[in-house]
Protein backbone atom coordinates (compact mmCIF):
# COMPACT_ATOMS: atom_id res chain seq x y z
CA UNK A 1 0.00 0.00 0.00
CA UNK A 2 1.07 3.58 -0.60
CA UNK A 3 2.33 5.70 2.22
CA UNK A 4 -0.27 8.47 2.03
CA UNK A 5 -2.93 8.70 4.71
CA UNK A 6 -6.49 8.70 3.50
CA UNK A 7 -9.08 10.95 5.05
CA UNK A 8 -11.66 9.35 7.31
CA UNK A 9 -14.64 10.33 5.20
CA UNK A 10 -16.36 7.00 5.36
CA UNK A 11 -18.86 5.68 2.85
CA UNK A 12 -21.41 8.48 3.08
CA UNK A 13 -19.24 11.25 1.52
CA UNK A 14 -18.30 8.84 -1.25
CA UNK A 15 -21.93 8.31 -2.14
CA UNK A 16 -22.46 12.05 -1.77
CA UNK A 17 -19.98 12.46 -4.62
CA UNK A 18 -22.24 10.27 -6.71
CA UNK A 19 -25.27 12.56 -6.44
CA UNK A 20 -24.29 15.15 -9.09
CA UNK A 21 -23.88 12.47 -11.75
CA UNK A 22 -27.09 10.72 -10.76
CA UNK A 23 -29.02 13.99 -10.84
CA UNK A 24 -27.45 14.91 -14.18
CA UNK A 25 -28.50 11.58 -15.66
CA UNK A 26 -32.07 11.86 -14.33
CA UNK A 27 -32.32 15.41 -15.67
CA UNK A 28 -30.95 14.28 -19.02
CA UNK A 29 -33.47 11.45 -19.35
CA UNK A 30 -36.37 13.63 -18.22
CA UNK A 31 -35.41 16.38 -20.67
CA UNK A 32 -35.00 13.90 -23.52
CA UNK A 33 -38.45 12.40 -22.91
CA UNK A 34 -40.03 15.82 -22.55
CA UNK A 35 -38.50 17.19 -25.73
CA UNK A 36 -39.48 14.02 -27.57
CA UNK A 37 -43.14 14.99 -27.19
CA UNK A 38 -42.66 18.12 -29.26
CA UNK A 39 -39.95 16.93 -31.64
CA UNK A 40 -38.82 13.62 -32.99
CA UNK A 41 -37.65 11.11 -30.34
CA UNK A 42 -34.19 11.65 -28.92
CA UNK A 43 -31.75 9.14 -30.49
CA UNK A 44 -31.31 5.95 -28.46
CA UNK A 45 -27.49 5.92 -28.82
CA UNK A 46 -27.34 9.25 -26.99
CA UNK A 47 -29.31 7.78 -24.09
CA UNK A 48 -26.74 4.98 -23.97
CA UNK A 49 -23.82 7.41 -24.04
CA UNK A 50 -25.34 9.34 -21.13
CA UNK A 51 -25.93 6.17 -19.10
CA UNK A 52 -22.41 4.87 -19.74
CA UNK A 53 -20.91 8.28 -19.02
CA UNK A 54 -22.73 8.51 -15.71
CA UNK A 55 -21.74 4.94 -14.83
CA UNK A 56 -18.06 5.62 -15.62
CA UNK A 57 -18.02 8.73 -13.45
CA UNK A 58 -19.94 6.99 -10.66
CA UNK A 59 -17.45 4.12 -10.56
CA UNK A 60 -14.64 6.61 -10.09
CA UNK A 61 -16.18 8.52 -7.17
CA UNK A 62 -18.15 5.87 -5.25
CA UNK A 63 -17.97 2.13 -4.65
CA UNK A 64 -15.11 -0.36 -4.39
CA UNK A 65 -12.81 1.36 -6.90
CA UNK A 66 -13.16 4.74 -5.21
CA UNK A 67 -12.57 3.14 -1.82
CA UNK A 68 -9.37 1.45 -3.03
CA UNK A 69 -8.20 4.65 -4.70
CA UNK A 70 -7.62 6.20 -1.26
CA UNK A 71 -4.66 3.90 -0.62
CA UNK A 72 -3.91 2.39 -4.04
CA UNK A 73 -2.38 4.62 -6.72
CA UNK A 74 -3.24 2.14 -9.48
CA UNK A 75 -6.90 2.26 -8.49
CA UNK A 76 -6.70 6.04 -8.28
CA UNK A 77 -5.32 6.23 -11.81
CA UNK A 78 -8.04 3.89 -13.10
CA UNK A 79 -10.56 6.26 -11.57
CA UNK A 80 -8.79 9.18 -13.26
CA UNK A 81 -9.23 7.52 -16.65
CA UNK A 82 -12.91 6.86 -15.99
CA UNK A 83 -13.69 10.29 -14.56
CA UNK A 84 -11.40 12.52 -16.59
CA UNK A 85 -11.31 10.81 -20.00
CA UNK A 86 -13.95 8.13 -20.64
CA UNK A 87 -16.91 9.81 -18.90
CA UNK A 88 -16.28 13.20 -20.61
CA UNK A 89 -16.04 11.50 -24.00
CA UNK A 90 -19.31 9.64 -23.46
CA UNK A 91 -21.11 12.72 -22.12
CA UNK A 92 -19.90 14.75 -25.10
CA UNK A 93 -21.31 12.12 -27.46
CA UNK A 94 -24.62 12.36 -25.58
CA UNK A 95 -24.92 15.99 -26.83
CA UNK A 96 -26.32 17.54 -23.63
CA UNK A 97 -26.18 21.14 -24.92
CA UNK A 98 -28.12 20.21 -28.06
CA UNK A 99 -30.72 18.52 -25.89
CA UNK A 100 -30.93 21.54 -23.59
CA UNK A 101 -31.44 23.96 -26.48
CA UNK A 102 -34.12 21.72 -27.93
CA UNK A 103 -36.02 21.40 -24.66
CA UNK A 104 -35.89 25.00 -23.43
CA UNK A 105 -38.48 27.64 -24.32
CA UNK A 106 -37.44 29.96 -27.13
CA UNK A 107 -36.45 32.86 -24.89
CA UNK A 108 -34.39 30.64 -22.56
CA UNK A 109 -32.75 28.89 -25.53
CA UNK A 110 -31.75 32.26 -26.96
CA UNK A 111 -30.19 33.18 -23.62
CA UNK A 112 -28.14 29.96 -23.57
CA UNK A 113 -27.10 30.55 -27.17
CA UNK A 114 -26.02 34.06 -26.21
CA UNK A 115 -23.86 32.67 -23.41
CA UNK A 116 -22.24 30.25 -25.86
CA UNK A 117 -21.47 33.15 -28.23
CA UNK A 118 -19.91 35.29 -25.48
CA UNK A 119 -16.18 36.04 -25.75
CA UNK A 120 -15.51 34.65 -22.29
CA UNK A 121 -16.97 31.29 -23.24
CA UNK A 122 -15.03 31.40 -26.49
CA UNK A 123 -11.80 31.81 -24.54
CA UNK A 124 -12.75 29.08 -22.08
CA UNK A 125 -13.71 26.63 -24.84
CA UNK A 126 -10.58 27.30 -26.88
CA UNK A 127 -8.73 23.97 -27.29
CA UNK A 128 -5.53 25.50 -25.92
CA UNK A 129 -7.27 26.84 -22.80
CA UNK A 130 -9.12 23.56 -22.34
CA UNK A 131 -5.85 21.64 -22.66
CA UNK A 132 -4.12 23.81 -20.08
CA UNK A 133 -6.98 23.27 -17.64
CA UNK A 134 -7.15 19.54 -18.36
CA UNK A 135 -3.55 18.40 -18.74
CA UNK A 136 -2.07 21.28 -16.78
CA UNK A 137 -4.32 20.42 -13.86
CA UNK A 138 -2.85 16.92 -13.80
CA UNK A 139 0.68 18.32 -13.65
CA UNK A 140 -0.30 20.44 -10.67
CA UNK A 141 -2.03 17.48 -9.01
CA UNK A 142 0.82 15.00 -9.33
CA UNK A 143 3.95 17.16 -9.32
CA UNK A 144 3.06 19.10 -6.17
CA UNK A 145 1.74 18.04 -2.78
CA UNK A 146 -1.88 18.46 -3.90
CA UNK A 147 -2.27 14.71 -4.45
CA UNK A 148 -1.21 14.05 -0.86
CA UNK A 149 -3.37 16.87 0.53
CA UNK A 150 -6.52 15.64 -1.22
CA UNK A 151 -6.47 12.52 0.96
CA UNK A 152 -6.75 14.65 4.07
CA UNK A 153 -9.57 16.94 2.97
CA UNK A 154 -12.93 15.81 1.66
CA UNK A 155 -13.65 19.29 0.25
CA UNK A 156 -10.38 19.31 -1.70
CA UNK A 157 -11.17 15.77 -2.82
CA UNK A 158 -14.50 16.96 -4.23
CA UNK A 159 -12.95 20.01 -5.87
CA UNK A 160 -10.29 17.92 -7.61
CA UNK A 161 -12.84 15.37 -8.83
CA UNK A 162 -15.06 18.16 -10.15
CA UNK A 163 -12.11 19.79 -11.91
CA UNK A 164 -10.93 16.54 -13.49
CA UNK A 165 -14.40 15.79 -14.86
CA UNK A 166 -15.32 19.31 -16.03
CA UNK A 167 -11.90 19.98 -17.54
CA UNK A 168 -12.12 16.64 -19.34
CA UNK A 169 -15.55 17.56 -20.72
CA UNK A 170 -14.32 20.97 -21.83
CA UNK A 171 -11.28 19.48 -23.55
CA UNK A 172 -13.25 16.76 -25.33
CA UNK A 173 -15.98 19.14 -26.48
CA UNK A 174 -13.36 21.56 -27.80
CA UNK A 175 -11.96 18.81 -30.02
CA UNK A 176 -14.98 17.06 -31.54
CA UNK A 177 -18.08 18.73 -33.00
CA UNK A 178 -21.17 17.30 -31.34
CA UNK A 179 -22.89 20.24 -29.65
CA UNK A 180 -23.20 23.77 -31.08
CA UNK A 181 -20.00 25.77 -30.64
CA UNK A 182 -20.00 29.29 -32.12
CA UNK A 183 -16.27 29.67 -31.41
CA UNK A 184 -15.22 26.36 -32.95
CA UNK A 185 -11.60 26.48 -34.11
CA UNK A 186 -10.28 25.05 -37.37
CA UNK A 187 -9.43 21.39 -37.69
CA UNK A 188 -5.75 22.22 -38.20
CA UNK A 189 -5.63 24.26 -34.99
CA UNK A 190 -7.47 21.57 -33.03
CA UNK A 191 -5.25 18.84 -34.44
CA UNK A 192 -2.09 20.72 -33.41
CA UNK A 193 -3.37 21.29 -29.88
CA UNK A 194 -4.57 17.70 -29.62
CA UNK A 195 -1.14 16.36 -30.54
CA UNK A 196 0.52 18.59 -27.94
CA UNK A 197 -2.01 17.61 -25.27
CA UNK A 198 -1.60 13.89 -25.92
CA UNK A 199 2.18 14.27 -25.84
CA UNK A 200 2.01 16.16 -22.54
CA UNK A 201 -0.22 13.46 -21.06
CA UNK A 202 2.19 10.74 -22.15
CA UNK A 203 5.22 12.64 -20.83
CA UNK A 204 3.55 13.04 -17.44
CA UNK A 205 2.79 9.31 -17.29
CA UNK A 206 6.43 8.47 -18.05
CA UNK A 207 7.66 10.99 -15.49
CA UNK A 208 5.45 9.52 -12.77
CA UNK A 209 6.81 6.07 -13.58
CA UNK A 210 10.27 7.21 -12.47
CA UNK A 211 9.24 9.92 -9.99
CA UNK A 212 6.24 8.83 -7.88
CA UNK A 213 3.94 11.49 -6.42
CA UNK A 214 4.42 12.36 -2.77
CA UNK A 215 3.44 9.45 -0.55
CA UNK A 216 3.27 6.81 -3.33
CA UNK A 217 5.68 3.87 -3.33
CA UNK A 218 7.58 3.00 -6.51
CA UNK A 219 5.73 -0.24 -7.30
CA UNK A 220 2.33 1.44 -7.29
CA UNK A 221 3.65 4.44 -9.19
CA UNK A 222 4.86 2.14 -11.96
CA UNK A 223 1.54 0.31 -12.24
CA UNK A 224 -0.46 3.52 -12.07
CA UNK A 225 1.71 5.20 -14.67
CA UNK A 226 1.26 2.28 -17.06
CA UNK A 227 -2.50 2.50 -16.58
CA UNK A 228 -2.36 6.23 -17.25
CA UNK A 229 -0.22 5.80 -20.35
CA UNK A 230 -1.87 2.84 -22.09
CA UNK A 231 -5.38 3.41 -20.75
CA UNK A 232 -5.18 7.02 -21.87
CA UNK A 233 -4.04 5.88 -25.31
CA UNK A 234 -7.10 3.62 -25.60
CA UNK A 235 -9.49 6.51 -24.96
CA UNK A 236 -7.43 8.84 -27.13
CA UNK A 237 -7.69 6.45 -30.07
CA UNK A 238 -11.48 6.77 -29.95
CA UNK A 239 -11.22 10.55 -29.70
CA UNK A 240 -8.76 10.73 -32.60
CA UNK A 241 -10.95 8.47 -34.73
CA UNK A 242 -14.02 10.66 -34.15
CA UNK A 243 -11.98 13.79 -34.83
CA UNK A 244 -10.62 12.42 -38.11
CA UNK A 245 -14.06 11.27 -39.23
CA UNK A 246 -15.46 14.74 -38.67
CA UNK A 247 -12.51 16.32 -40.46
CA UNK A 248 -12.97 13.97 -43.42
CA UNK A 249 -16.68 14.77 -43.69
CA UNK A 250 -16.03 18.50 -43.46
CA UNK A 251 -13.29 18.37 -46.11
CA UNK A 252 -15.23 16.14 -48.49
CA UNK A 253 -16.38 18.08 -51.57
CA UNK A 254 -20.11 18.69 -51.62
CA UNK A 255 -20.40 17.64 -55.26
CA UNK A 256 -19.19 14.18 -54.22
CA UNK A 257 -22.19 13.90 -51.90
CA UNK A 258 -24.51 15.14 -54.65
CA UNK A 259 -23.08 12.65 -57.13
CA UNK A 260 -23.37 9.86 -54.62
CA UNK A 261 -27.02 10.62 -53.92
CA UNK A 262 -27.66 10.89 -57.67
CA UNK A 263 -26.20 7.43 -58.24
CA UNK A 264 -28.40 5.97 -55.54
CA UNK A 265 -31.47 7.52 -57.12
CA UNK A 266 -30.54 6.20 -60.56
CA UNK A 267 -30.02 2.70 -59.17
CA UNK A 268 -33.36 2.74 -57.38
CA UNK A 269 -35.24 3.99 -60.48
Amino acid sequence: MSGHVHHGSGAWPGWLSLLPFLLALLLYVYTAFKSGRSYKPWPLPRYLYAFMGAASAAAAVAGPLAERARTDFAAHMTGHLLLGMLAPLLWTLAAPVTLLLRALPVRAARFVAGVLRHRAFGLLSDPLTASLLNIGGLYVLYLTNVYSLMHHSFILHLVIHAHVFLAGCLFTASMISIDPAPHRKSFVYRAAVLILALAAHGILAKYLYAHPPEGVIAEQAEIGSLIMYYGGDAVDIVLITLFCQQWYKAARPRNADVQGSGRQKSRSS
